[in-house]
């Protein structure tokens, strides 16, 4: 039986994969958590011993088949409820994750089962993140890219926005900017704003928005297809 905490730390390293795609440091599953790296190297040594981790000298720590699945888990678990929280309890999409982060480590699988079904088998989350399946089968790379890599001129549709801070989500919300708003980038200015003009049904079309690097490095996007525009 594993503890919130050995999940929490399994939910964190499968985030920072998805994000780097390779070993994870210590130092940023540190900063993820906000707890201390002896912390975490004392939590990655047990999560190894049990299995879910293998570690690399100097290269960081990566899932084991074992802890992906369990990590896949938790992650349905929780983007599950972000759904029902935001569709079915009023919840703002900036409000969920503290909620879910609370609930994802005790709900049964019957609960799981019965949420996801209601929902009419949800393939992402309000935030644009996939949900894994009930089989809990590895989630395939997207396409997606920051919105911080593009450069001025580009057209993009913003596929998923990070849950992880709740003032940020309520700005995004405040500029219109969400799942399947289209972006044109405007400027990029050489101190890290990124400029984009917002053409959507929560904003007035033209709208622009000047967001710092680490806001737009936050929002991942696809470029605008014929299909799309």
């Amino acid at each position: 039986m594993l503890s919130d905490v050995m999940e929490d730390y399994l939910k964190a390293i499968y985030t920072l994969q998805e994000e780097s795609d390779g070993p994870v440091a210590t130092s940023d599953i540190a900063d993820y958590l906000d707890v201390t790296p002896p912390t975490v190297t004392s939590m990655v040594e047990k999560l190894t011993d049990r299995g879910l981790l293998e570690r690399e000298k100097y290269k960081g720590v990566e899932l084991t088949d074992e802890g992906e699945t369990v990590a896949l888990e938790v992650v349905r678990h929780h983007r599950l409820l972000e759904a029902y929280l935001t569709e079915h309890l009023d919840y703002s999409w900036s409000e969920v994750h503290e909620e879910a982060d609370r609930l994802e480590h005790h709900i049964s699988e019957e609960f799981e089962r019965r949420v996801a079904k209601v929902l009419g088998e949800p393939e992402v989350d309000p935030h644009g993140d996939p949900i894994p399946g009930a089989d809990l089968a590895p989630i395939e790379a997207d396409d997606t890219t920051p919105l911080s890599d593009h450069e001025t001129d580009d057209r993009v549709v913003v596929a998923r926005v990070s849950d992880r801070d709740e003032e940020e989500l309520r700005y995004l919300d405040r500029a219109g900017i969400s799942p399947g708003t289209e972006l044109e980038v405007v400027d990029v200015a050489p101190f890290g704003m990124v400029t984009v003009r917002v053409a959507s049904d929560e904003a007035d079309a033209g709208d622009e928005q000047s967001l710092p690097e680490s806001v737009a490095r936050s929002i991942r996007v696809r470029a605008v297809t014929e299909e799309v525009a």
